[in-house]
């Protein structure tokens, strides 16, 4: 156990970490819905067009009631059916939700709890001890592997 993990901190949890990960969530929910309707819109040909920032929110329950145009400038050809829009939309809010659950899963195994307290990794041991001496010395950094047994006489 690392000194790190016998220490309390005496900072107390409050509201900030959990506004902040609602707010990210539901930024990449509005992107989402942004991104979803921008494929749906080249899939119908209308081309590639993203709203300003300023619209990021207002244009938002337009594109979910079914105009795939709402909010944008520009756009040339046809617009997509509200049920390709709603696919596409589904489709692109479910492929960022699974890289963010991806994502999140590996932030928390590099930097969580749940990780190793403590121990080098294999490259910062070889980048320290060189793999020579690794190798020299590997009975001793790893015995439960490379220790010579004994068998007792029968």
């Amino acid at each position: 156990m690392s000194q790190y993990a016998r220490r309390r901190d005496p900072y107390p949890w409050t509201w900030e970490v959990p506004v902040g990960l609602l707010s990210v969530i539901l930024v990449v929910l509005v992107y989402g819905v942004h991104l979803g309707r921008a494929i749906a819109n080249v899939l119908g040909g209308a081309g590639w067009r993203l709203p300003p920032l300023v619209d990021l929110f207002s244009g938002l329950p337009a594109v979910l009631r079914g105009d795939a145009g709402a909010g944008l400038i520009g756009l040339s050809g046809h617009s997509p059916s509200p049920v390709i829009l709603w696919v596409c939309v589904v489709a692109t809010e479910l492929t960022l939700i699974a890289v963010c659950v991806f994502l999140l899963k590996l932030v928390l195994e590099r930097w969580g709890p749940p990780r190793m307290k403590g121990m080098a990794s294999s490259r910062e041991a070889g980048r320290l001890l060189g793999v020579t001496r690794l190798r020299k010395n590997r009975a001793v950094v790893r015995p439960d592997l490379y220790q010579k047994r004994r068998h007792p006489a029968r």
